[in-house]
């Protein structure tokens, strides 16, 4: 079937063609050229313009036009993919000691000269690529780094990613894994929050989160119209013919096993895949993948630095997001020497960037009502973007703290944010002879209610001392259905606040007696959301006890103590029962926690809530321990020891990993000491817990050193 004029008269069956030309044309210049001629805008407009043809012209959608990609209908789960080569992590150096110590360590092996391939580190989502002969076959998160995430029909509608290898590439391996970064461009993010605000709806909060679940999207339309891109940093399993020998990278970033140039029946893989890290990555380029192009091969620490500090000044000029620079040793068999460790490469490292501070007006200071009555002042801050987010608001901690930093309404502030911490005013930025506004001035009276506001003695905190405070109700109630406590999806701040203002919930206790009707007439609550909030409050019932402790939002009770008070007692009827000396004595918990526990179970109010919940089936039994005894039904393999827990660990939040330590009979303190028995070293560990252990001959231990020495109390055989 012939296709005829449209509706302006133009021969759409030569429009789309042109458009198909277009846009390959304007993607190579892109993404193997860089030098782009046209902005993005305009280059969506192509795309657009070309959908709308093949919509209204279905015989011209031809395969292999850049349209075709949304891939499959949407699926319950996404499947999983289990990684023929793991993709590892990398190891941080947060100052230039940090890097120097890698640096000499690698000095031990390497020769002075070496060569270092220094990258920009993408801030977004590792990913997976797989092309056999040439083809894209398959994607993949990365997951837990052994199986991730089948994402296959999601990438094939991000336009960066090629459905083929280019011939300039050369005759393609039989397969080529790829690995690269997805991530949403800050001109992306932009227009997204814009249409999010102009359509009433929720803003996203910064680039890399909006790439993350914009991909994680079930319906692989609703991916295509977020703009992702990609960039490629990485070959990973690699082969040659058919039935050739296997070979392969072992992280985001780099090699392990045999690259063999004559792979398989005979055929030769490019010099570029089997040599260098530099070469791989011309290779790719050729081979139509966009590979970043503020890369550079350098040689000795210094000329490493340099990158490093241009790019920490330049990381704003980029219209992507930036955390750091990834530096790799850029001989792909001396990175095979090197090895690795069980979670990152030897020959590797990241160099993070410091916290970022911009400066910013402070428009007012405010106090917020928290869920124990604590008053918390807080900046409301002309909006900026600092550490990776736009941030309009920064915690002032208190009312010393405010006046300490002696910050004032109108005042230009300095305002910092390191990664994922509360974002907070550091100091007024003062300009000699300019007048300051006036003083703030902590209040009298609670903003919520107007109750009084009372400073304990001896404490820096303020709190309203009204019970019935809407504010503390709202928080207490909210912080109940968290995620750490209760964990009840659908049931946030806002939706807290709406039914607390409707009447329809005073304490914790209601949520169990909600039914269908309880919501009849409230706005946003349609069937199934009604349907999704309560199935999350009925299975919120058979959480155990510490997480309904924790949920309690008692002062000074927090996960670690919460768990170590399950744990120990058993069930809430032997916490109630106990008096301070015997909580004081728990491991975790001491004299302090004891008192408040004691204190809040004292209240009739507090008891009634309790046995409200127990009476509406909410358990209140700790799984796994001994409820004659009061003790875990774990081995107390770590009795007596002192275990430091730096850094995020798989498989662990870092209350969990304490609580484990714990269970087990250990103590996990937060600082390092000759009588510390294990440093466990996660992801992003602090620096000064690493020195110091370092310092004192503590012994160090990783992921998988952590679950030996939980189930043995043994330190790992060391190599």
């Amino acid at each position: 079937m012939t296709s005829g004029p449209d509706a302006t008269g133009s021969d759409p069956v030569a429009r789309a063609e042109e458009l198909r030309s277009l846009i390959a044309h304007h993607n190579d210049l892109y993404h193997r050229l860089d030098t782009p001629q046209i902005a993005d805008a305009e280059f969506d407009a192509l795309v657009r313009e070309l959908r709308s043809i093949e919509a209204d012209h279905p015989d011209l959608a031809v395969p292999g036009s850049p349209t075709s990609a949304v891939g499959a209908a949407p699926s319950p789960l996404f499947a999983p993919v289990a990684h023929r080569v793991p993709m590892m992590s990398l190891d941080n150096a947060f100052s230039p000691e940090e890097l120097q110590a890698w640096a000499d360590r690698l000095a031990k092996q390497v020769a002075a000269d070496t060569a270092f391939v220094c990258e920009l580190k993408i801030d977004g989502l590792a990913i997976s690529l797989t092309y056999r002969d040439g083809i894209f076959v398959q994607a993949a998160t990365r997951g837990d780094g052994r199986t991730g995430e089948d994402v296959t029909a999601n990438v094939a509608t991000i336009a960066a990613v090629p459905s083929h290898l280019l011939p300039e590439a050369g005759t393609p391996p039989a397969i080529i894994e790829v690995r690269g970064e997805v991530y949403m461009p800050i001109s992306a993010f932009e227009d997204l929050n814009r249409r999010q605000a102009e359509a009433g709806e929720r803003l996203f909060v910064n680039p890399r989160n909006s790439a993350a679940g914009s991909l994680r999207q079930k319906d692989p339309s609703v991916t295509a119209t977020r703009a992702l891109s990609f960039w490629a940093y990485q070959v990973g399993e690699l082969q040659g013919a058919p039935g050739g020998s296997r070979v392969g990278s072992d992280v985001d970033g780099g090699s392990s096993g045999r690259r063999n140039r004559d792979a398989g029946d005979g055929a030769a893989l490019p010099d570029e895949l089997t040599t260098d890290q530099s070469g791989t990555m011309d290779w790719m380029g050729r081979a139509g993948f966009p590979v970043n192009p503020e890369r550079q091969v350098l040689h000795g620490l210094e000329e490493v630095l340099a990158f490093c500090s241009r790019w920490e000044v330049r990381r704003h000029d980029l219209d992507y997001e930036i955390d750091g620079v990834v530096v790799k040793v850029d001989d792909l068999a001396l990175q095979r020497r090197l090895g690795s460790t069980s979670r990152a490469p030897r020959w590797a490292i990241a160099y993070k960037f410091p916290p970022e501070e911009r400066s910013t007006e402070l428009a007012d200071i405010e106090v917020s009502i928290g869920r124990t009555g604590k008053a918390t002042p807080f900046a409301v801050l002309k909006p900026v973007f600092v550490g990776g987010s736009t941030v309009s608001l920064a915690t002032l901690h208190n009312e010393d703290q405010v006046r300490a930093k002696d910050v004032r309404p109108g005042d230009t502030v300095m305002v910092r944010k390191a990664g994922d911490v509360i974002p907070e005013v550091v100091g007024p930025v003062l300009v000699a002879g300019r007048p300051r506004p006036r003083a703030w001035k902590f209040p009298a009276l609670c903003p919520v209610c107007e109750g009084p506001l009372v400073r304990l003695p001896g404490e820096s905190d303020t709190f309203c001392t009204n019970l019935d405070c809407p504010g503390q109700r709202v928080q207490r109630i909210a912080h109940f259905a968290s995620r750490s406590a209760l964990d009840i999806e659908g049931l946030g701040e806002q939706r807290v606040q709406l039914l607390v203002d409707k009447g329809l919930l005073v304490d914790v206790a209601d949520l169990y007696s909600f039914t269908p009707a309880t919501f009849e007439g409230l706005e946003g609550f349609g069937p199934l959301s009604i349907a999704n909030l309560l199935g999350a409050i009925d299975e919120s019932r058979s959480k155990p006890l510490s997480r309904v402790l924790i949920g309690l939002g008692i002062r000074h009770l927090g996960q670690v103590g919460s768990l170590a008070l399950a744990r120990a007692r058993g069930d809430l009827d032997a916490v109630i029962s106990a008096d301070e000396e015997s909580l004081a004595a728990v491991e975790g918990v001491g004299p302090v926690i004891a008192s408040s526990v004691v204190h809040w179970f004292a209240s009739d109010v507090n008891r009634s809530v309790t046995e409200r919940l127990g009476a509406a089936g909410v358990n209140m039994v700790e799984p796994g321990v001994d409820l004659i005894g009061g003790s875990a039904a774990v081995a107390q393999t770590l009795a007596g020891r002192s275990v430091v827990v730096s850094g995020t660990l798989e498989g662990f939040t870092r209350e969990e990993a304490e609580g484990a330590i714990l269970a087990r009979g250990g103590k996990s303190p937060s600082t390092v000491s000759k009588k510390t028995y294990a440093v466990v070293v996660g992801v992003s560990p602090g620096a000064s817990k690493v020195a110091k252990a370092e310092q004192l001959g503590v012994p160090m231990v990783d992921g998988a050193g952590f679950a030996s020495l939980l189930e043995t109390g043994e330190l790992p055989a060391p190599g």
